[in-house]
């Protein structure tokens, strides 16, 4: 068993990995997944491990996503599942401090597929050099990119997850330092530096309709009846994921039998439901 850091812990002796993403879209709210997954694992200047794989996230990468990752449906289609790697993701951010770049965007991300997995949240600390960027210097920019130019460290290649995991790795390594000729020498000084720990995303508290709740805990497929945003009704049936929301419009992503692919609906859309083996439907 790894045991967990504390924040007691000098820096030189803390177990980091370092994760990025790439997604489908912006928002892990309104359904999006992760299609590319890369972790560094490392202590002092050794990396320990490494992890990276495309991710088949069974629902089409969006045009502005795609334009920046150059990632298209043909490269995803018929790669692993996230389910398929979780546990080697589990695995490399085990005993660790998770490091990222927006690290809220990743947790987002990852928080989704671990919900869908009907994992526990996962506990630890988190660092975030943008937050560590915004907060300790005065870049003219805060992305990525500009952040390691600005502290004069090699950028690998740009928008794909193992690239940007190696310049992420070197953004931290040279703020440590800098951090150290502060006195900074405790993981604990790290996290007060960016402001306190980022937080695993909660799941929102939700009232689900009995149907799809069922669905959802027992991995049942559900029939919908649907009006899309241009009010045209259709029928289908899904096998739930997740539901999410942004507090104001949830969203159920299922897999779509009939596409074989992940479709989201918003739940505001669902005119009827019902279970795979139910005669009542909710409506």
């Amino acid at each position: 068993m790894i045991s967990d850091p504390s924040p007691g812990d000098y820096l030189g002796n803390v177990t980091f990995t370092v994760l990025d993403v790439e997604t489908t879209g912006l928002s892990a709210a309104s359904g999006h997944r992760i299609c590319e997954v890369a972790l560094l694992r490392l202590r002092g200047s050794k990396v320990l491990d490494s992890f990276e794989s495309l991710v088949d996230p069974q629902r089409s990468i969006s045009p502005g996503a795609s334009a920046v990752n150059r990632l298209t449906d043909f490269h995803l289609n018929g790669q692993p599942l996230f389910s398929q790697v979780a546990e080697r993701v589990q695995a490399l951010l085990e005993g660790s401090v998770l490091v990222a770049h927006n690290a809220a965007f990743d947790l987002s991300f990852l928080a989704g597929e671990w919900r869908r997995l009907r994992w526990p949240p996962r506990l630890g600390f988190t660092v975030d050099t943008l937050l560590l960027a915004r907060r300790l210097y005065a870049f003219r920019h805060n992305n990525l990119a500009e952040v390691a130019r600005s502290l004069r460290v090699r950028i690998d290649r740009e928008h794909r997850a193992m690239g940007d995991a190696w310049t992420t790795l070197r953004v931290l390594q040279a703020m440590l330092a800098d951090l150290n000729r502060q006195g900074s020498v405790t993981l604990g000084n790290l996290l007060d530096a960016q402001g306190g720990n980022v937080l695993w995303p909660e799941p929102p508290s939700l009232t689900l309709p009995p149907p799809l709740e069922t669905a959802l805990g027992d991995g049942r497929r559900l029939w919908l009846r649907y009006r899309n945003q241009q009010g045209q009704v259709s029928e289908r049936w899904v096998e739930p994921l997740d539901v999410t929301g942004d507090g104001r419009t949830l969203y159920l992503a299922a897999y779509c039998l009939e596409q074989a692919e992940q479709r989201t609906f918003r739940l505001d859309r669902i005119l009827a439901m019902r279970l795979d083996d139910a005669e009542d439907e909710l409506s």
